[in-house]
């Protein structure tokens, strides 16, 4: 009987060792996957942070791209009404072409003031 439980006793200690050993293997476990899981957060974190900025970067070049080419094109359209009123005007004979206006006449260097 002695020997029976000698023989338990001698279990039970393994069993507990073990236990402890799987406690101790589960926690360094759960440590190790809890730092690969914020390892990976930060990852995905940086790069969302950089495709975000990337993004915004784009829209931004895309955004002064069509404010560069809206400026032309309203240029180009205000030069092109400009033309047209000219030869409406010069048409219907309310200015003399051959006549200098008074802006271009202001622009003229007074070439002969004082003679």
């Amino acid at each position: 009987m002695d020997a029976l439980k000698k023989g338990f006793s001698i279990a039970k200690e393994g069993v507990v060792a073990a236990a402890e050993k799987t406690k101790a293997g589960v926690e360094e476990a759960a440590a190790k996957t809890m730092e690969g899981v914020m390892y990976v957060g930060t990852k995905t974190k940086e790069g969302v942070v950089s495709s975000v900025n990337t993004v915004a970067q784009k829209t931004t070049d895309q955004a002064n791209l069509v404010g560069e080419a809206a400026v032309a094109g309203a240029n180009e359209v205000s030069g092109k009404a400009v033309e047209g009123l000219e030869s409406v005007v010069a048409s219907t004979g309310m200015v003399n072409p051959a006549e200098p206006s008074q802006t271009e006449e202001a622009a003229a260097p007074a070439s002969d003031v004082g003679k």
